[in-house]
């Protein structure tokens, strides 16, 4: 039988590599980028990071941005990615699912926001 001390740390121990395994940057292919500009769709502005839904070619993709506190600090409020708003994104694709990407930044209104 397994005792309770080596479940914990097992459960431990696998935190940090699932969190990796979503957020890293391998995840992601840089060599095909998506720069797009459209209106929002839908959009979510809360953690673990924000996303927005734009249709391009029929499809929706979805954009991950940054967490939250990120995206405060550097002046992308929620208002600005609100449905219907007018956004460019330059982001990269997942290499797991070709409609899912990664912004690197987003471009409200003339005014280009740095995410990572």
């Amino acid at each position: 039988m397994i005792d309770r001390r080596t479940l914990v740390a097992a459960g431990i121990a696998a935190v940090p590599a699932a969190a990796s395994a979503h957020h890293g940057w391998g995840g992601f292919d840089t060599s095909k980028v998506l720069d797009h500009t459209g209106p929002v769709a839908r959009s979510t502005y809360a953690n673990p990071h924000g996303t927005l839904y734009m249709v391009k070619d029929g499809e929706e993709l979805t954009v991950e941005l940054a967490p939250t506190s990120r995206m405060q600090a550097r002046g992308l409020t929620a208002e600005a990615v609100a449905p219907g708003k007018t956004v460019r994104v330059y982001a990269y694709q997942n290499r797991g699912n070709p409609r899912v990407y990664r912004a690197e930044w987003v471009e409200v209104g003339g005014k280009r926001i740095e995410l990572r």
